[in-house]
């Protein structure tokens, strides 16, 4: 038994030497023509952060991963390499099935460092007549590749706003006409603020969020600015990374104001038809910004439903603390416009009118 596996070791480490090993660039222009991606590490692993497009592809479960992991530590590599060839040599008839799905000789692998585990099962695929391409470094090599692409581009231009005057909505028309717009919301599932969580499905964590942000971002022409929102740092739980948000902080900052009155209608339509227990949450997370007396105005119009008493008040802490924010940005970097309605269509065509009309002056 220990020959065969001696055997099979010594095919793994010949192997290893003639891997078709490929640079993070490489990898995303194969993956542009359609070649799978297999995620080698563990499904823990791959929640905490994957490739977008990836799928996973474990050689161990988490368990295995972490018992092949303590032995490497307590008693050293050849018994945690036997463990590993335990759990995975009767599941190799399986990953051979399961990668036939695909219908795709051609396929690209990654684990952590770009080390054995996917060289292990690249080096099955192929004898079972795949071409396999390993990403060199692995998904550390990856995200090191992607946060400092993230932290270098800067041709930005922020949407911003008070609460509730729909600039989501007006970002999502802009890019039907053309402009080139990433949703930070939509990547974080989350409004931005105490409410913001409401009728949204979980948020990613940090590390997928900034992979699925590179992924956008990376498909934009760089000659041409990117329309962001204007957020805080942290949107719910995610977190922009650092010097991405400092270069958006320094992008020039289109404020559009729209009536209060027409903000509280666009919240009420937004918030009104949920359940009153996650407005009850809301509000409780923010009571002592509230103030006592505007949290107990707040909850005696919830429980009377009178909604747009509720959006009013609530209206009155972020508003202030959106002026504030305001005053932080650069003043040659701040413009505004005067819209009549949160109606994202008009919205769209008059914040892109502007900018065309910047454009122009600029030029000229």
């Amino acid at each position: 038994m220990y020959c065969g596996l001696y055997r099979s070791y010594v095919n793994l480490v010949t192997f290893a030497s003639m891997v078709s090993y490929v640079s993070v660039e490489d990898f995303f222009q194969l993956q542009q023509q359609h070649y799978p991606v297999l995620d080698i590490r563990t499904p823990g692993e791959y929640i905490q952060g994957h490739i977008p497009g990836a799928d996973c592809f474990p050689l161990f479960d988490n368990e295995e991963r972490r018992v092949v992991g303590t032995l490497y530590k307590q008693s050293g590599p050849e018994k945690a390499f036997l463990a590993g060839l335990d759990y995975a040599g009767c599941k190799m008839s399986r990953y051979v099935k399961n990668a036939a799905h695909y219908n795709q000789k051609n396929l690209l692998l990654h684990c952590w460092r770009g080390g054995k585990r996917s060289e292990s099962m690249a080096w099955l695929l192929s004898q079972a007549g795949y071409n396999c391409y390993v990403l060199d470094g692995g998904y550390r090599a990856y995200r090191r590749y992607i946060r400092a692409s993230l932290e270098k581009y800067t041709h930005f231009i922020v949407l911003g706003g008070m609460t509730g005057s729909n600039k989501t909505g007006m970002l999502h028309e802009m890019s039907q006409l053309g402009a080139q717009v990433i949703d930070l919301e939509g990547l974080a599932n989350h409004k931005g603020s105490a409410f913001g969580h409401i009728n949204e499905p979980e948020q990613p964590t940090t590390e997928q969020f900034e992979n699925n942000l590179y992924a956008d971002i990376s498909k934009m022409d760089p000659d041409i600015p990117v329309w962001l929102e204007d957020e805080s740092r942290t949107i719910g739980k995610v977190v922009l990374p650092d010097l991405f948000y400092k270069n958006k902080k320094m992008a020039p900052l289109l404020v559009v104001n729209v009536p209060k009155k027409e903000r509280i209608m666009h919240l009420v339509e937004d918030y009104a038809n949920i359940d009153d227990a996650y407005l009850y949450d809301a509000l409780q997370r923010i009571r002592k910004r509230l103030g006592g007396d505007n949290l107990q105005t707040c909850m005696q119009a919830l429980e009377a439903k009178d909604y747009p008493i509720v959006a009013d008040v609530t209206l009155s802490y972020y508003d202030k603390a959106y002026n504030y924010a305001i005053s932080t940005h650069l003043p040659e970097n701040l413009f505004t416009l005067e819209l009549k309605s949160t109606d994202p269509v008009e919205g769209a065509k008059k914040i892109l009118a502007w900018y065309n009309d910047c454009h122009q002056n600029v030029q000229e």
